[in-house]
């Protein structure tokens, strides 16, 4: 049976570039997103952004290896998303460090900004302590932080 693959993004340069749609699951009462699915949009865009970008999230946490665990989130609401819209999410890694990254993400309808973030991670071992990434993804980010 065919099937079509799921969603995914892609890099213009260092940004990555992630399509969303709004349906109406993701309005409240009023046709307005509900501000909470700002979130699921930014994770599912930073998830694919790692993928993209050569980070096995899955391998290191089934090798026991660790996980990313949000320690820092900030949001902005500026404008409202509504029914059938096109987001687009762009997301750039915008820090670096041994242990942690902060991306930098923004959900934009056609030339509006609806909503931008600012989100660090810190790489936990499965004991919930914070580690040292592994060194290419560290890598990695830095090239895109460079670029």
């Amino acid at each position: 049976m065919l099937a079509p693959l799921p969603q995914t993004g892609c890099f213009d340069g260092a940004r990555h570039l992630f399509a969303v749609r709004v349906y109406f699951e993701d309005t409240d009462l009023s046709g307005v997103v509900y501000h909470a699915n700002y979130l699921r949009w930014f994770e599912r865009a930073r998830s694919d952004m790692l993928r993209l970008a050569g980070i096995d999230q899955r391998a290191a946490h089934d090798a026991g290896e660790g996980a990313y665990a949000v320690t820092d989130l900030t949001l902005r609401y500026l404008r409202p998303a509504r029914l059938d819209d096109a987001v687009a999410v762009i997301s750039r890694v915008a820090e670096v460090s041994p242990a942690t990254c902060r991306l930098d993400q923004q959900a934009w309808r056609g030339e509006e900004l609806l909503c931008s973030a600012g989100v660090r991670v810190a790489f936990v071992a499965p004991s919930g302590r914070p580690r040292r990434q592994p060194a290419p993804w560290v890598a990695a980010f830095r090239a895109l932080l460079e670029e």
